[in-house]
């Protein structure tokens, strides 16, 4: 053998595959920012375009479609570059540390109603959203593909995620408490909304350097690994990256998958609140209510279906969750008036079913990165997590574009500040409910389909471990040779 340098033949870092409590507790608030301002945005930022700052409903459609679209595009940027950043923090670690102040005041700066015309307004509030989803994608893409690194472990990363989801949902919950007391406290309509975001924005901020702060030592230590086992290769050009992405089949399964269950989450979520007011004849304190009986029941049955995952596997339990979510998405349709007790009891299984959707592809997704490093040597999960991302926001952008802009095709008349909520058409009342149950229910059995030809089980990705470590292998021993 020939003289090596000390680091190629020193012993690996020890690195346990299962993770510390806390790490896990740690890792998973990374979620919690962006879900409490997701989640408020998406509940409540077009109800307030139309209803608090007084935009017609198609200018509305415009500014949420380009606030996406925008945020689908950086999303690869920031994928590529993430993957590329050497730091003593590690790769992913400063996206977090420096976009967290940003992402917090530009969500806060969505909920001011500036004095201007509606077409002022609609450009002040395409320039702060433009600007909001670059600091989301910031630190939310780095966040998100720190998953396969701080563990290999088919089942583990499926309980990664499910702390990760657990601070997910439980930070759509708290969103939404805070929405129903301080809306309950505070008559002013507008005021309502700066409380509102003055607080998620502090709530949102914190935990991203908490994120930081536990997982830090295990980064380290998986980064040390890394760089022993994994043979240097050249660097792929990024067009040339994408073109590999797309050419892993269970990439495009998990992709759709994932896109299929989020169109469903997001045009259901936008829309509730003009359903339960309009069609319902609720006050807008029960849409509250019963969102969150949807997260509620969704944080729950996280930790139900994270064991069942591992007797019966990912797919199985994305089988059962959707069927269950199916009905209640369809019931939503026929459901009327007065029949409030059924609303709740189709928003309790509407939530068992929402549960999968947060768990089970973002577990899908690691088991397809490692399937790419066996084929192609290198660990590139800033692009796959960008690329997923990117369908999502653009197939999410174009769903809540045609939704709202359907409702003003339909007639639907937005309210005017200290005037009582409008009768709404019947034809708006239609849309509305189509948008509910109909559609939703279309995306959901199409996701179904996907996922029955996803081909990575549990067996599968033992056997591409498996591979992996013997190339890892052959790869450390050469360069000791």
């Amino acid at each position: 053998m020939n003289d090596s340098p000390a680091s190629a033949s020193a012993p690996l870092p020890s690195v346990p595959e299962k993770m510390s409590f806390l790490e896990k507790l740690s890792f998973g608030a990374g979620d919690l920012g962006p879900a409490i301002t997701a989640n408020v945005l998406v509940f409540f930022l077009a109800f307030f375009f139309t209803d608090v700052a007084g935009l017609p409903a198609a200018l509305a459609a415009w500014i949420l479609a380009i606030g996406k679209v925008w945020d689908a595009v950086n999303d690869p940027i920031v994928g590529f570059l993430s993957d590329r950043t050497q730091s003593r923090w590690g790769r992913r670690h400063p996206w977090m540390i420096f976009g967290a102040i940003p992402f917090g005041l530009f969500f806060f700066l969505q909920w001011i109603v500036p004095d201007f015309s509606n077409w002022g307004k609609f450009w002040f509030y395409v320039g702060i959203s433009i600007l909001f989803n670059m600091a989301y994608t910031i630190v939310n893409l780095p966040y998100t593909a720190l998953t396969p690194e701080l563990t290999q472990d088919y089942n583990e990363r499926t309980s990664l995620n499910s702390f990760r989801f657990a601070f997910s949902i439980g930070g759509s919950l708290l969103s939404l408490v805070l929405a129903l007391f301080i809306f309950e406290a505070v008559e002013d309509l507008a005021l309502r909304y700066i409380i509102l975001a003055g607080v998620c924005t502090v709530l949102s901020v914190l935990p991203l350097y908490l994120c930081v702060w536990g997982t830090r030592k295990r980064v380290a230590a998986m980064d040390a690994r890394r760089a022993q086992t994994t043979q240097p290769t050249e660097a792929i050009p990024f067009f040339e990256q994408v073109k590999i992405a797309f050419s892993n089949v269970p990439f495009l399964y998990v992709m759709g998958i994932y896109l299929c269950s989020w169109l469903a989450v997001q045009v259901t979520a936008t829309i509730i609140q003009y359903y339960v007011v309009s069609w319902m004849a609720l006050p807008g304190a029960a849409f509250t209510q019963i969102a969150f009986a949807v997260q509620a029941t969704a944080l729950l049955m996280l930790f139900v279906w994270t064991p069942i995952s591992r007797r019966v596997g990912k797919r199985a339990v994305y089988f059962m969750g959707m069927g269950i979510w199916i009905i209640a998405q369809a019931g939503l349709f026929f459901l009327q008036p007065g029949q409030v007790p059924l609303l709740y009891v189709l928003a309790v299984m509407a939530g068992i079913g929402v549960s999968t959707a947060y768990l089970i592809p973002w577990s899908m997704l690691p088991d397809v990165i490692d399937l790419d490093e066996l084929k192609t040597g290198q660990r590139r999960e800033g692009v796959f997590y960008a690329f997923m991302v990117l369908l999502q926001k653009v197939g999410l952008a174009i769903g809540l574009f045609l939704v709202l802009k359907a409702l003003g095709w339909a007639g639907y008349i937005e309210s005017t500040a200290g005037q009582p909520a409008p009768v709404q058409p019947e034809s708006a009342l239609f849309a509305i409910r189509i948008a509910i149950g109909p559609l939703p229910t279309i995306v959901l059995i199409a996701g179904i389909v996907l996922a029955y030809f996803y081909p990575i089980t549990q067996e599968v990705h033992t056997q591409i471990l498996l591979k992996l470590q013997e190339k890892r292998n052959r790869d450390r021993e050469r360069t000791e040779e």
